[in-house]
């Protein structure tokens, strides 16, 4: 078994400009290596367990129906998860996407005019 010692800085309260913080040794000991991917194992095989006792399978006639209702709870826990602007913060970002689209509207239009008239110049139309 392999040993570690680490160390740490005391976090004592005392005044700073009196003493100097002390050092304190902390042994730490880590378990083989053999030891603990068997543990993972262990854990993996038992969540498998655990997720097909728990999931049991309906009806084939049933289950299109299970899954909406399963997409339909999980999706509402999500949006409940989900931190919404305020009403001052939903506006500038309006006006943000308002401003970058027409921003890009006038650069497309430009550059179309501009080819317009590069291809009926080369074509002799214009």
């Amino acid at each position: 078994m392999a040993k570690i010692t680490r160390i740490k800085a005391s976090d004592s309260p005392k005044k700073k400009e009196e003493e100097t913080p002390t050092i304190t040794r902390k042994k730490v000991v880590v378990e083989d290596k053999k030891s603990e991917k068997l543990k993972r194992k262990e854990a993996k095989k038992a969540e498998k367990n655990i997720d097909k006792k728990s999931e049991k399978k309906p009806f084939i006639l049933i289950r299109p129906i299970v899954y909406l209702f399963r997409y339909i709870r999980d999706s509402w826990r999500e949006l409940r998860q989900v931190r919404w602007p305020n009403r001052k913060a939903t506006w500038k970002m309006v006006l943000a996407v308002i401003v970058y689209t027409i921003l890009f509207v006038v650069i497309i239009s430009l550059l179309d005019i501009f080819f317009s008239w590069l291809f009926n110049l080369i074509l002799g139309k214009g």
